[in-house]
């Protein structure tokens, strides 16, 4: 899985403390920038983030590029609706030969995962042998598996990706989806980190939200969030 940060607004914590200015300020767009000069944006927008005031929060965009995973984590990604996606087409692309994800669960288990990798080049060498029969790569795709890789690039403003982070970071979003996440977190909060301090799990900042279904780890939790840094990607 490799996720990289292609682009975000620049000075993305000063765009949205501009915002929140605006909205308690009689002062012109133009001299908002004086209004924020010598501001701590740290306490500033702590405190506005404590106010629950996170509509400011959508004038600050990230722009990721994500490969590597499969077609069962983005089919989960692209029900977030408040984002952009631009996603590789199987209607025009071939996948490479056997490329697909495997989970750990599977890999783990050597009888298993010898099954998974045979039944998935049997598949793959049929897509092979349909395309070079003629058959459109777009009917063809049809036999591939959720576990075929893919390539992604999705775009949301920091409000959203909290809301992202809250429920794909947590322990009990499904595995490859949560590395994900948390790859995104970690570059995010590179860029912007006051406003992505507490972001992750409901655990990092309050209760766990899961009730009866929780982990039962939220000390480990936080303190994985609270030291969080890039991740190398494999």
């Amino acid at each position: 899985m490799k996720v990289t940060l292609l682009n975000f607004t620049p000075n993305p914590e000063k765009t949205i403390a501009l915002s929140a200015k605006l909205c308690y300020s009689d002062s012109t767009v133009g001299e908002l920038e004086d209004r924020v000069k010598g501001v701590s944006l740290e306490k500033f927008l702590g405190k506005i983030l404590k106010m629950g005031h996170t509509s400011v929060l959508e004038h600050a965009g990230f722009t990721f590029g994500i490969e590597g995973v499969s077609r069962a984590t983005t089919h989960q990604l692209v029900r977030h609706r408040l984002a952009s996606y631009s996603q590789q087409s199987q209607r025009y692309v071939s996948p490479k030969a056997n490329e697909y994800v495997i989970p750990p669960s599977i890999e783990g288990d050597a009888a298993m995962s010898k099954k998974f990798k045979d039944h998935a080049s049997r598949v793959y060498a049929l897509y092979r042998e349909m395309t070079k029969a003629g058959i459109p790569k777009e009917d063809a795709r049809y036999i591939l598996p959720n576990a075929a890789c893919t390539k992604i690039i999705v775009t949301m403003n920091a409000r959203e990706l909290l809301h992202f982070f809250n429920l794909r970071c947590c322990e009990r979003a499904q595995w490859e989806i949560r590395e994900m996440a948390t790859r995104m977190l970690a570059l995010a909060k590179k860029e912007a980190p006051v406003i992505f301090s507490s972001a992750g799990p409901a655990c990092v900042s309050g209760p766990c939200s899961e009730g009866e279904m929780t982990c039962g780890m939220p000390g480990e939790i936080r303190e994985k969030f609270k030291n969080l840094s890039p991740l190398p990607s494999s």
